[in-house]
């Protein structure tokens, strides 16, 4: 496994190249990439049929900076400065444990006001060339498309706030034992968490300017779905926890041309450090499994990318607003519900079955999805109609 991209790379070309990146989340900002690409495709088809339409937004223009503008630029690059100089100066540390030094007080005070001095440069460069010209309002015309920006934002702050906080909740002990250490860490990620979380955020940004939900939810849905399979990937190269149960059964003749870490595998040098020390190794990551198990993560990541491919391809086909979202989201928990028979989980006892978190909440989407597949079928939303 590999905790670091140095240590894919040095795998891969056997050459080490020091880099402050972490595996899995090198491999999560390739998601965020995968699901702005599909999304944004699919929102300028969407405005190309009608589903979607432009709007106007009111802007100030040749607004001067304001105080408040100078206090962020001069917070946000003092900040920057603080922590990038001192990342050169100490880099190893920065390599070391990423998340550790970023959220550290450890920064270096030139860089802090080199950092500041710049940050109010660059607002007094742009009140400079603001004199003389008149602020005025004006009506701009904004395609759906040119949302991305801030629909990643929120996806990306509500996500990982989501999938952090389901992550917890599900797992009290592990929380109880090392607060900080697990809401800073890049593992211990919950997807329906984060789903969850930034689909309320994204469907109120959206909802506000002029997008109905489904048809917001339908430009979005192989964007997830792919998001999701690139994201295993990452969960299974660095070895995060997402692992399935012990596996000691001899592999399927049918499976005879597959290595046999396809099958069952130990996840030697795991980045959670889990499971009994590998004899010889020095690195920071020497533990292994100490049965093989089922390489879940590799199993979703190959499922969902695969569907995510299939979703594309047959996009165009559903004329009815929300439905192709809902068949994703049944595809999706059904394939969650049938990994979870094999995955390690937290367990809630309710009565006498045993269930966890992710079984209760896909067993919800698949009612959910077929429910409202057959609502939108009956009773389809009808076309916005363009107010520029």
């Amino acid at each position: 496994m590999y905790a670091s991209l140095s240590d894919l790379l040095a795998d891969l070309l056997g050459i080490q190249i020091p880099l402050p990146i972490q595996t899995f989340g090198f491999f999560m900002a390739l998601a965020f990439v995968a699901a702005y690409y599909f999304t944004s495709k699919e929102l300028g088809r969407k405005e190309l049929e009608g589903w979607a339409l432009p709007f106007q937004e009111e802007q100030i223009q040749n607004q001067k900076p304001q105080l408040v503008d100078y206090l962020v630029s001069v917070l946000v690059f003092g900040i920057a400065g603080f922590k990038l100089l001192e990342a050169v100066l100490d880099y190893s540390a920065l390599v070391a444990n990423p998340q550790e030094f970023l959220l550290s007080s450890k920064g270096s005070m030139a860089g802090l006001i080199l950092g500041a001095g710049y940050g109010y440069y660059v607002k007094w460069k742009e009140a400079k060339s603001l004199e003389g010209k008149k602020e005025m309002k004006v009506k701009v015309k904004v395609k759906p498309e040119q949302l991305m920006g801030t629909i990643v934002g929120i996806a990306a702050i509500g996500g990982i706030l989501g999938a952090k906080v389901f992550h917890n909740l599900e797992n009290l002990d592990e929380f109880s034992r090392d607060p900080f250490g697990a809401l800073i860490s890049f593992s211990g990620l919950t997807f329906y968490g984060g789903l969850i979380v930034a689909a309320i955020g994204i469907l109120y940004f959206t909802g506000k300017r002029g997008i109905h939900w489904t048809v917001m939810c339908d430009s979005a849905a192989v964007g997830l779905m792919m998001a999701y399979g690139i994201g295993r990937v990452g969960c299974h190269l660095s070895g995060d926890g997402d692992w399935g149960i012990v596996n000691l059964m001899p592999k399927p003749e049918w499976l005879a041309v597959l290595p046999d870490w396809f099958w069952s595998y130990n996840y030697p040098n795991n980045v959670l450090n889990e499971g009994i020390p590998i004899p010889g190794c020095t690195s920071a990551h020497c533990h292994m499994l100490p049965q093989p198990v089922f390489p879940t993560p590799l199993y979703e990541a190959i499922a969902c990318i695969l569907m995510a491919l299939g979703l594309w391809s047959i996009r165009k086909n559903f004329s009815k607003p929300g439905v192709f979202f809902f068949v994703y989201l049944l595809l999706n928990g059904i394939e969650r519900f049938a990994i979870e028979k094999i995955r390690v989980n937290s367990l809630y006892h309710i009565g006498s079955l045993q269930i966890t978190q992710a079984e209760i909440i896909s067993f919800v989407f698949i009612v959910v999805s077929l429910v409202m597949i057959y609502r939108l079928q009956k009773n389809p939303v009808s076309k916005p109609v363009q107010n520029l």
